[in-house]
């Protein structure tokens, strides 16, 4: 039998899924009114008679930017910054997390030290900058030349996910560590077939926030590639921003005769560069909330 609410109960109640829906219609707006949009007449985009739904369909945004190479190209160089970013990042921060989550470690205190000293002070933009034109210099020399494998290697590391992997595998007991090595397992099995596996959850988390930063990254990728004058190798992000650029254009507004709006395509841009995060988030978002809780708290 239900116990029935008090009256400051019931308010609490009412007053929290009414702020809670609130807000999501707030998350949710600017999303519908970028599809409504992106496929609306130049006429009702131009002059603002777009408000929620749709207005003149057409598709015509979709189709410019479908039928353009140079946007399958961004994305496939996006992809390729993700895919083999995340895997490189997600690679060496387990690796950083084991062993800064063995207090065997020799100077592990100072490590750990140094390691959050750079999420409290950077460098700066200028030396970093200088530090990836020399680490771009060095990759030339033996022989690698694409500018996508210094975004994926120089910027594969980030202090927080490294501590949050660390945290988690201090959580695992050490007495399963124990009797993996009396049974004879190696420091190498011990990770694969005991730290990574009960700490899934946190990884996946770790793997979600690289993934989303190597999907989304733009300054870094445009100064870098503008400095190595390789235009091909832009990701989305950056091929988007320079689209923008190109639309807000006096000069493209004034010549301007296709039949949707120049805000059309670049609404459509948005909605496409997003989907992918859209379908995957759905599938790791289970493991959202358990691995921030478990990285995020040490016992």
């Amino acid at each position: 039998m239900k116990r029935k609410l008090e009256a400051s109960e019931l308010i609490f109640k009412i007053l929290s899924y009414t702020f809670l829906t609130i807000f999501s219609l707030a998350c949710l707006y600017p999303f519908v009114y970028a599809v409504s949009s992106s496929i609306s007449g130049a006429h009702a985009v131009d002059y603002n008679e777009v408000i929620l739904f749709p207005k003149d369909i057409q598709f015509d945004a979709f189709a410019s930017i479908f039928h353009n190479n140079q946007f399958w190209n961004a994305y496939t160089n996006t992809l390729f910054l993700t895919v083999y970013g995340t895997i490189w990042a997600i690679g060496v921060s387990i690796l950083g997390g084991y062993a800064l989550s063995k207090k065997r470690l020799l100077f592990r205190s100072g490590f750990n030290f140094f390691l959050v000293f750079t999420m409290w002070f950077s460098a700066g933009i200028v030396p970093q900058y200088l530090n990836y034109l020399q680490t771009q210099k060095v990759f030339a020399a033996v022989g690698i030349t694409d500018v996508k494998w210094l975004i994926v290697i120089a910027m594969g590391m980030a202090a927080m996910n490294i501590i949050l992997l660390r945290n988690a595998f201090e959580g695992v007991s050490s007495e399963i560590e124990e009797a993996a090595i009396v049974d004879g397992a190696t420091e190498f099995q011990v990770l694969t077939k005991v730290y990574i596996p009960m700490s899934q959850s946190t990884i996946a988390t770790v793997a979600l926030f690289f993934g989303i930063s190597r999907w989304n990254g733009y300054f870094w990728a445009r100064q870098m590639i503008a400095a190595s004058g390789s235009p091909n190798e832009q990701p989305l992000q950056v091929f988007i921003r320079l689209l923008l650029e190109d639309y807000t254009n006096l000069e493209t507004l004034a010549s301007w005769t296709a039949p949707y709006s120049p805000n059309s395509a670049i609404y459509a841009l948005i909605i496409v560069a997003i989907i992918p995060i859209l379908v995957i988030y759905p599938f790791i978002q289970k493991y959202f909330a358990k691995g921030v809780n478990m990285g995020g708290v040490k016992e």
